[in-house]
């Protein structure tokens, strides 16, 4: 049931959007959202075409008078991030969303929203069912598994396109025009440590962290939000004889961790001036920290465990913790502090019976800066005993500011907005980058209405920038 306020206009876009939102989509899981597209192709009559990846093409007919312009490619990804608070139950593969509107945003019930990338998907579905529209011949691409390393269009059969003009509806700031995103690479890291009986007498403890934003590890990573796995370690840090059983925190490469938790022992009457020390970091860090993540809690209870690591690989996994990098490494020289060049995102760390798996991932726009941060971190993998394998890759989108495509862009939302638009690059990871390298005469824009915390539970949606986005994007497709 549609939550009340609701939007309902533009209503073929809003229809869509909350139609895919009843559908689950975790990545790798997009059978039956691809096949709401199939059933509304099959009903309208349009062509489709399905390569070997899951990647899906829709072919519709330019409307009357527009059958000799050149095609527009639309493109969206089918999959959104899953992630969640720890005290909602909901299970991503089986359940819809809880839709609500809050505030003049559309936003679910502490889980992500998927507006990244549903809204751009419902508007290319509104295009294929709102025949008001005018348009030249339209290929409506859904790609598949985009959020987990870009996969499906890493293997998109370029057959499945004729197009030179390509609008990625993706990025997710209104009255911004895109015409470059950040390549990126990473790695699955893991060991095995001993573990040993707990010392008799020892104090059991959990150490539970949570209400940090997370978010998105490329648009929001110069934010400097707090990492859940940087700061568990750090509350054990000055802790002695401390030894870990257990630990997990994070979710995915592309999402900064919110969350986690960590099982240890430690020496009789240690714990009793623990709590204190927890009180005393988490005022520190609310010093310093973002607004955005005010809520951090820490809490302490008993643990029930039967073996750890023992004090030196403790104080191994707790080194290795603080050494691995997290954060934005470089920013733009011409735009320093808006436009990150480098970063990396420390992403997931699970201890478990003495095995250590760890995800991390880097962007960049040059590959070459990369270079270093990437010696560095197989350096510390080599130092501490860490297997790798690569995870994460996809090269980058290089910026092309006299873009045709830009140019007309650009005048027509003057004309209609009255402003210009700022034109960037992201300092995330489009597909477009990866498409253009598969058909290299592609000239391509990106853009969206307005969303904030991507990747997060508190994923949201601006109401009142999808109506002006929709004006923008049937209004060019009119010129094209």
């Amino acid at each position: 049931m549609k939550p009340a306020g609701y939007p309902v206009e533009p209503a073929h876009l809003w229809e869509h959007f909350y139609q895919i939102t009843r559908i689950p989509r975790p990545s790798r899981q997009e059978a039956a959202v691809r096949q709401y597209v199939i059933d509304l192709a099959r009903q309208g009559g349009h062509p489709w075409r399905m390569d070997e990846a899951g990647n899906l093409a829709v072919s519709i007919a330019a409307s009357a008078g527009r059958a000799d312009r050149p095609a527009v490619i639309i493109q969206n990804h089918l999959d959104m991030v899953t992630v969640k608070t720890g005290d909602r139950d909901h299970d991503f593969s089986t359940q819809p969303l809880s839709l609500q509107v809050v505030d003049g945003w559309v936003r679910a019930d502490r889980t992500t929203l998927g507006a990244d990338n549903g809204v751009g998907c419902a508007a290319a579905l509104a295009l294929m069912t709102d025949t008001t529209v005018a348009h030249p011949p339209l290929e409506l691409l859904f790609t598949v598994d985009e959020e987990t390393g870009l996969g499906g269009a890493l293997n998109l059969d370029p057959a499945l396109l004729s197009g030179s003009l390509m609008l990625n509806l993706d990025t997710e700031d209104w009255h911004e025009l895109y015409v470059g995103c950040a390549g990126a690479g990473g790695w699955d890291l893991q060991r095995s440590f001993a573990t040993e009986p707990l010392p008799a007498g020892a104090e059991r403890w959990q150490l539970t962290l949570k209400g940090l934003a997370g978010g998105h590890s490329g648009i929001q990573i110069h934010q400097q939000l707090g990492n859940a796995i940087k700061l568990l370690g750090q509350c054990l840090a000055g802790v002695p004889g401390v030894q870990l059983a257990h630990f997990e925190a994070g979710v995915a490469h592309n999402v900064i961790p919110r969350e986690g938790s960590l099982a240890f022992c430690c020496p009789a009457g240690t714990g009793a001036g623990l709590q204190a020390q927890l009180q005393q970091l988490r005022d520190q860090w609310l010093g310093y920290l973002p607004a955005a993540d005010s809520a951090l809690e820490l809490s302490l209870q008993p643990a029930a465990l039967d073996r750890v690591l023992g004090t030196g690989d403790t104080r191994t996994l707790l080194d290795m913790i603080a050494l691995f990098p997290h954060g934005a490494q470089a920013y733009n020289l011409v735009q320093p502090a808006e436009l990150v060049d480098l970063s990396f995102n420390f992403a997931r760390l699970v201890l478990a019976q003495g095995e250590l798996k760890m995800v991390c991932s880097f962007r960049f726009f040059n590959e070459a800066q990369s270079l270093p941060l990437q010696q560095q971190v197989l350096g510390l993998a080599r130092v501490f005993g860490l297997e790798h394998s690569s995870a994460v890759s996809y090269p980058g989108w290089q910026p092309d500011f006299d873009s045709p495509l830009l140019a007309r862009a650009s005048a027509l939302h003057e004309r209609l907005f009255g402003q210009r638009p700022a034109v960037k690059a992201i300092h995330a990871g489009l597909e477009c980058g990866i498409l253009k390298g598969k058909k290299p005469d592609l000239d391509i824009l990106s853009f969206g209405p307005t969303i904030r915390g991507a990747h997060s539970p508190t994923e949201r949606l601006q109401i009142d920038t999808v109506a002006p986005f929709w004006q923008f994007l049937t209004a060019l497709l009119a010129e094209l």
